[in-house]
């Protein structure tokens, strides 16, 4: 129980650590001249001078982040890791769901994002993991 507690917060931290770091290549090495990404506002507004490589690093980052998350949770978690790595996913996409709400982002890739870069990657981070194990 103990173990699986600690899969979950160790995935959580893990899994935004990843996300984070992505996020801030895409603001400082991709950014166009001049966007602010401080704030929802300051996206929106940089939103029409974004280049698809913007939108590629942000939902690689949403997606391993999710990956990295789920994958270690489900290491270190001794039972329901499947379970665990759905509360991982979950989380994170409770958080793009907000983002999707916050930032007016195209609707292509807000679907695309939601549908992909969360459940589904936090599905593989366990199978990951399981192989791994080799169970």
């Amino acid at each position: 129980m103990v173990r699986n507690i600690l899969g979950l917060i160790a995935g959580y931290v893990v899994g935004s650590i990843v996300n984070f770091a992505l996020i801030m290549v895409n603001m400082t090495a991709l950014a166009p001249a001049g966007a602010d990404f401080s704030t929802p506002e300051g996206v929106n507004a940089a939103m029409a001078s974004l280049q698809p490589i913007n939108f590629a690093v942000v939902f690689l980052a949403h997606a391993l982040g999710t990956l990295a998350g789920a994958f270690t949770a489900s290491m270190i978690a001794v039972s329901h890791k499947m379970l665990i790595s759905m509360i991982i996913g979950c989380l994170f996409l409770i958080g793009g769901i907000y983002a999707a709400y916050a930032i007016e982002a195209p609707m292509w890739f807000e679907a695309t994002d939601l549908l992909l870069a969360y459940i589904p990657m936090a599905w593989l981070g366990a199978k990951f993991a399981g192989s791994l194990r080799g169970s």
